[in-house]
């Protein structure tokens, strides 16, 4: 395991931040801590990047305290947080060059590593540009830039697509697949679901500060999905067929739409091939058939009664 939390609990006064969180990432998995905001997710990301201390528990990076060995651990960390953490006043190579250097880069490695991380986030052409100028998607870039300078071995990142543009997003996520196919784990916290569903390996869904269901996205809508939807379009309905797919035992509910059905049935109970052997049997041509499979955002509304943006 990179990294193990065990029964973490965090206190701000009178509220609970952290209560008995618990999770564990592998080595080589970009993991997804997703959650509503004020779920826990921003203070688990402290504790782990060694900036909030936590009242009880245990938190581990490869096998070491992060607590007894905090200086170590901060070598092994790339951080792209929430809020952009950029010097408006210095161009994009002096902002790399001043975060290389506190990570203990220096001479012809750091000019290396700033060249890596340039072309990496696609701003070798900006690199004489100051950041105020820049657009939020390329703050964010190059936030990820100052974060891979050292090639860490976790990259936390916090929200980082927050407030861009679709194009950069879509640019981000890629990068976020290269960075861990080159080695790199990464947690990736958010509260968009369809990002953590297009990234993340495994999944850990957060509320009132505890993790109340993690695995892959498989095995999360397996939890609570006994259901499935199958979506039928049809050169033409007709309603006899409609009534006896209807007195299925194994279907809950029919419903037509034009020339498509929309047919809910018990999971496993072999709805496809009963529909399909009923509806060629009286004549009808299928068109297209296809099984929607639950989303993230039911199994979330199921497990925790809330939207994920409230």
């Amino acid at each position: 395991m990179l990294v193990e939390v065990k029964n973490v609990i965090k206190r701000y006064g009178d509220f609970l931040a952290l209560d008995h969180m618990n999770f564990s990432i592998r080595e080589g998995e970009i993991f997804g801590l997703l959650g509503p905001n004020g779920a826990g997710k921003t203070t688990t990301i402290s504790i782990l990047s060694g900036l909030t201390k936590f009242d009880d528990g245990e938190v581990s990076f490869l096998g070491k305290d992060i607590s007894r060995h905090e200086n170590e651990v901060k070598r092994e960390l790339g951080i792209v947080p929430q809020e952009i953490a950029l010097f408006e006043d210095l161009t994009a190579y002096e902002n790399l060059h001043y975060f290389g250097r506190l990570y203990g880069l220096k001479g012809s490695l750091l000019k290396e590593r700033i060249e890596e991380a340039l072309r990496f986030t696609g701003l070798v052409d900006r690199r004489t540009e100051r950041p105020k100028g820049f657009s939020g998607g390329m703050k964010r870039r190059l936030n990820i830039a100052c974060a891979i300078l050292h090639h860490p071995k976790l990259i936390i990142m916090d929200e980082p697509t927050v407030g861009i543009d679709p194009q950069s997003r879509n640019h981000i996520l890629q990068s976020i697949k290269e960075l861990n196919r080159m080695g790199s784990s990464i947690i990736y916290t958010s509260h968009y679901m369809e990002e953590v569903e297009e990234i993340c390996s495994r999944i850990a869904i957060v509320d009132h500060g505890r993790v109340i269901a993690q695995g892959t996205k498989e095995e999360l809508t397996s939890l609570v999905s006994s259901e499935e939807k199958l979506v039928v379009d049809l050169s033409s309905v007709n309603y006899t067929v409609v009534e006896k797919i209807k007195e299925f035992h194994s279907v809950l509910e029919c419903v037509v739409n034009g020339n498509q059905l929309v047919v809910i049935g018990k999971k496993g109970e072999q709805n496809v091939n009963r529909l399909i052997h009923t509806i060629t049997e009286s004549g009808l041509e299928i068109l297209s058939l296809s099984i929607e499979k639950p989303s993230l955002e039911s199994v979330f509304l199921t497990i925790t009664g809330r939207s994920l943006r409230d």
